[in-house]
């Protein structure tokens, strides 16, 4: 099967920064020395590999879209592969950790992806950072579009499931809290909008939003037309105004670590 973002992955680089608080707190949770050598699965573009590798790392960056490796910016300490999380083109023992950075939902199969993860890795951890809708009230984006908002259920499986399969097959112990948006965020995935509506009429944010790339085109042009209504008239501040106050929200965005 051809990788979905050959499909929608041109110019996924122009909205799909690295956010560097996203970058700190990878950091942080691997808690590895510099030099160590990571791989990023399901790297896409390399934005977060690239990160990494600035910050003293070198990554072994595994992605199986054509389209999206050759959007990378090289770096003398990111080494590319092609290949699939289910069937990772690295030796055994051959990465001190592993890091996915919002790919897992991609993956045909959370548990070959899980025994790869731990083949590899010579006993650092394994880091996500991904997400589960159950963890929080639907937000108001699930008002405008909510077969995506629904959709978004059957994508990403229960956290409780993952942090129990990663356990078992990992045989360590599993962690993971919130990652609280920014309102600011640079990396424009789904949640990134969130106090900045507007952001969500731009058809080339959306094109890097793997959920409205792949979201039927009416349901898409329906909520659309909702939203820039509620924007010119004021309905939309008047609804969800309150959030205007906030500089973080907790979307459902989660940090798993195995060690």
């Amino acid at each position: 099967m051809e990788p979905i973002y050959d499909q929608i992955g041109d110019g996924y680089t122009k909205h799909r920064c690295a956010d560097p608080r996203i970058v700190k707190e990878l950091v942080r949770v691997l808690s590895l020395p510099h030099k160590s050598i990571m791989a990023d699965i399901g790297a896409g573009c390399g934005n977060y590999s690239y990160a990494l590798a600035e910050g003293g790392y070198t990554i072994e960056a595994v992605e199986p879209s054509d389209a999206m490796r050759r959007q990378a910016s090289p770096h003398p300490s990111v080494r590319w592969h092609k290949g699939a999380a289910e069937a990772v083109p690295l030796p055994n023992d051959s990465v001190d950790a592993v890091v996915c950075v919002l790919a897992a939902h991609h993956f045909s199969s959370q548990s070959s992806a899980i025994s790869e993860m731990e083949r590899i890795r010579k006993g650092g951890p394994i880091v996500w950072l991904t997400f589960d809708p159950r963890q929080v009230p639907a937000p108001w984006l699930a008002d405008y579009f909510p077969p995506i908002w629904e959709g978004a259920f059957s994508a990403f499986p229960p956290l409780s499931d993952i942090c129990d399969l990663m356990g078992g097959i990992t045989g360590g112990n599993v962690e993971s809290h919130p990652f609280t948006i920014p309102w600011d965020l640079e990396d424009c995935f789904m949640a990134a909008g969130w106090r900045r509506p507007d952001m969500y009429l731009d058809p080339d944010v959306r094109k890097c939003m793997s959920a409205f790339a792949l979201a039927d085109a009416e349901v898409v042009t329906r909520g659309l037309a909702q939203l820039e209504s509620d924007l010119q008239t004021g309905r939309w501040k008047s609804l969800y105004g309150s959030l205007l106050d906030e500089n973080a929200i907790d979307w459902g965005y989660r940090i798993i670590r195995s060690a």
